[in-house]
């Protein structure tokens, strides 16, 4: 008789499983887009280094601005170190990036002064230390400016490059094969037989889902109903890869081989067998050799779920990042039952409507958890804990942004 254990109870033992050490590489930062810092990088000296200019205008003493006309005695582009130096009743033109000029410590813009023969007439004042960057003012030295654990985007690379930073070390991502199983099942493009075959998606959800969270997929694709077969794919799976994700076999059919080769062939300790959850009750957890192994139900809904809420959160761990499912608060728009006493996973709709979330069930279909389209359109799961009670209009629900994990 086998003993199914709370979803917390579940996510509690995923959470608990230790990792092997995760390996880091070093990439240009241009590839290194979507992947994890392996360590903090922090600024070796200040930026900017010199007060500098932020506009085009004239670099003055500030005390200046009460004088009627100020003399100017020299240009000052980007890229140049000016000699002449700013003194009473003397402006250098400065231009945007340019260094301040030794002596200024105010920039009026040019739309501020009038230019009379070789001197300008300051026609709108402005504060002191007007468009001046100081030292410091971007980052300071010493200072950590991306920590460990970021997940590299286009301002990271941009911060990198500023740094003059050209390989930046990343955590490898993990690697995931995928395996469905079933001696009914079909793969693309190959020819039905007879009424009782079905065509996979599974294993082809699963890739696309896995590669979308920024892990890297090994396609085993689909493998017969048989114990020397599925102990061959598992065989090398295991050799090849961090985690190994199968899809049928799990249930408790006279050929559910799935788990008989993971508990008898392999002989991987099971962390468990059975969730009080739906859909997915079935699903199988496993360590082998460091390896570990999610068996997932056959139906395309309840394996995809069951992928999300269990493979994904892994992915984040080995990749040692911040990232977490995004589970938000919704309001309901409908009265909605309790069907039964566990943690349910509901495909819903979600908008944003006058900022706040809000859900519905228009057009979701009812029936078993094969039904993978009520993840098109702007999908949503509901949770309700399998404490819950019926929910009513307007109550403030759980939901699981699906469109934030394509």
């Amino acid at each position: 008789m086998r003993n199914f254990i709370s979803y917390k109870k579940s996510i509690e033992i995923l959470n608990n499983i230790e990792l092997n050490k995760r390996a880091t590489q070093k990439v240009f930062i241009t590839n290194a887009i979507s992947k994890v810092v392996a360590k903090d990088i922090v600024a070796l000296e200040n930026s900017p280094s010199f007060p500098t200019s932020a506009m085009d205008g004239y670099a003055i003493k500030y005390e200046d601005l009460e004088k009627n006309l100020i003399e100017i005695i020299d240009k000052n582009p980007a890229g140049y170190v000016v000699e002449s130096q700013v003194s009473i009743g003397k402006c250098i033109k400065t231009f945007t990036g340019s260094l301040m000029p030794k002596g200024s410590d105010t920039l009026i813009p040019i739309e501020n002064v009038e230019v009379i023969d070789n001197k300008i007439k300051i026609i709108k004042k402005v504060p002191f230390g007007f468009a001046v960057r100081q030292i410091g003012e971007n980052y300071k030295e010493n200072e950590v400016l991306i920590k460990k654990g970021t997940v590299i985007g286009f301002a990271e690379v941009g911060v990198l490059a500023s740094l003059n930073i050209s390989q930046v070390e990343v955590i490898v991502n993990p690697t995931i094969a995928v395996a469905s199983t079933g001696s009914e099942v079909l793969d693309l493009g190959e020819t039905q037989t007879n009424d009782s075959q079905i065509r996979s998606s599974n294993h082809l959800t699963l890739e696309a889902l896995f590669k979308s969270n920024k892990a890297d997929v090994l396609q085993m694709g689909i493998v017969k109903d048989d114990i020397d077969s599925i102990t061959n794919m598992f065989e090398i799976a295991l050799s090849k890869t961090d985690i190994v994700v199968t899809t049928g076999g799990v249930s408790v059919g006279d050929y559910d081989f799935v788990q008989d080769v993971i508990k008898d062939r392999l002989k991987a300790d099971v962390l468990f067998h059975g969730v009080t959850i739906k859909p997915g009750m079935h699903i199988l957890v496993a360590i082998k050799d460091k390896k570990i192994i999610v068996a997932l139900p056959g139906f395309a809904y309840s394996s995809t779920v069951c992928a999300i809420l269990y493979v994904l959160p892994l992915i984040f761990r080995f990749r040692d990042s911040n990232e977490k499912l995004p589970i938000v608060k919704a309001k309901i728009t409908q009265n909605y039952p309790m069907k039964m006493k566990k943690t349910i996973f509901t495909a819903c709709n979600v908008h944003y409507v006058n900022g706040q979330y809000e859900i519905d069930f228009e057009g979701k279909k009812e029936g078993t958890s094969a039904i993978l389209t009520n993840m098109l359109e702007n999908p949503a799961l509901l949770i309700q804990d399998e404490d819950s009670q019926d929910l009513k209009i307007g109550d403030l629900v759980d939901i699981l942004l699906l469109d934030q994990l394509k």
